[in-house]
């Protein structure tokens, strides 16, 4: 009698579990959402079927991100699996500096065509876009100046 609830217990974690590992059927409010994280910067990603309009920030992407190539990664799981134009984005992004605000934008771009359309996870794979780069600042050590340098040493 003291084992069934520990047999019922682990019955409703296995049953959340597999909650967890499914995806949601259909869009939410409207949209299909991606979360993506690079360094310290994270960005919440919307998207709905549209006219190709790619805001990040109430700002169109031309004008938040000056660097062409941080333009282009924002775009690139758009132009994987061929979808320009055809998906209206909105992101909000914080944290980091514009080169990882662009990659977590890429991620959650790819997370959340996954949910609009199954079917791009296989280009989005071959392309390395579903894959988070887990590379962070290493942190500074105590005796030392930075993560790694120590201080100078004189020996006169």
């Amino acid at each position: 009698m003291g084992d069934q609830p520990l047999e019922v217990a682990v019955q409703q974690a296995e049953q959340v579990a597999v909650q967890a590992q499914r995806k949601p059927s259909g869009p939410k409010f409207g949209f299909f959402w991606g979360t993506g994280r690079r360094k310290t910067a994270v960005a919440r990603v919307r998207i709905k079927p549209g006219t190709g309009k790619f805001e990040v920030n109430g700002k169109g992407v031309d004008q938040f991100f000056n660097e062409i190539r941080d333009q282009n990664s924002a775009r690139e799981p758009l132009r994987v699996t061929e979808q320009i134009g055809k998906w209206d984005v909105f992101a909000n992004t914080n944290g980091g500096g514009f080169h990882g605000q662009a990659d977590a934008i890429k991620l959650g771009l790819a997370r959340a065509l996954i949910l609009a359309n199954n079917e791009f996870e296989q280009a989005l794979r071959e392309h390395s876009l579903l894959s988070r780069d887990p590379r962070k600042k290493e942190r500074k050590k105590f005796g030392r100046r930075a993560a790694r340098r120590g201080f100078q040493f004189s020996k006169r």
